[in-house]
């Protein structure tokens, strides 16, 4: 398999194009990343792209899609298909958005789009990503190569042992008691990572009850 990467440089999001081998079928999964340095990597190797695979709908992973389909006259593809020597698993991943989806490929690698990342995962409605993180994506074999939606790769085994999220759901460390405000609202820090981007994603308890993951911005802490 061929895969190229394009990061945005603001956004963080990536691009990817995927190809069985030079010379054959190819899918682009997601367009938030510039697209061009894949499309040279399309005419190099001279693939046929049949697909644009999108892991969720929100702007930053989307912004190219219709050129991509424009260009190719292609369609968008959420689900699982067979193409070239391409077998392409659609896993459904809510919690950071209603439509999220992760794309099992030849059974090597993983898109996961805004769900897991590298030491962290998305934020959204707690109950449903641990869900899609622990129930679905965390039962693939451990050396699955993870390809998220922002920055670097990772692996499934990786985030099992060094994932702050994955490492408090399954037991393996306790849930922090740090006390912290939460756009000025008292809460518990249950968990802290350093997120995608550095600046931080929290797990967090009100008072109340409710739990919330959450950008780092929102925390005030000490």
């Amino acid at each position: 398999m061929l895969i190229e990467r394009a990061m945005h440089d603001v956004w963080l999001s990536n691009t990817y194009v995927v190809a069985d081998e030079p010379g054959g079928t190819a899918v682009f999964v997601d367009s938030g990343g510039p697209i061009e340095s894949l499309l040279e990597a399309v005419e190099r190797e001279r693939l046929t792209v049949t697909h644009v695979l999108r892991t969720h709908g929100h702007t930053d992973h989307v912004v190219f899609e219709d050129e991509l389909c424009r260009r190719f006259g292609v369609d968008v593809v959420t689900g699982s298909i067979q193409t070239g020597g391409l077998d392409i698993r659609a896993l459904p991943t809510p919690g950071h958005s209603d439509d999220g989806v992760a794309f099992v490929i030849n059974d090597e690698v993983c898109f996961t789009g805004d769900t897991l990342f590298r030491d962290a995962v998305g934020g959204g409605d707690p109950d449903r990503v641990r869900r899609s993180v622990m129930d679905m994506l965390m039962t693939l074999p451990p050396q699955t190569r993870v390809l998220p939606g922002h920055t670097d790769e990772t692996t499934i085994g990786r985030e099992w042992e060094h994932n702050p999220f994955v490492l408090a759901w399954r037991g393996a460390v306790p849930e922090g008691t740090e006390q912290v405000h939460v756009s000025g609202e008292l809460a518990t820090l249950v968990v802290w990572s350093p997120d995608y981007d550095g600046k931080g994603k929290a797990w967090v308890r009100f008072g109340d009850g409710r739990d919330a993951i959450v950008g780092g911005s929102r925390i005030e802490r000490g």
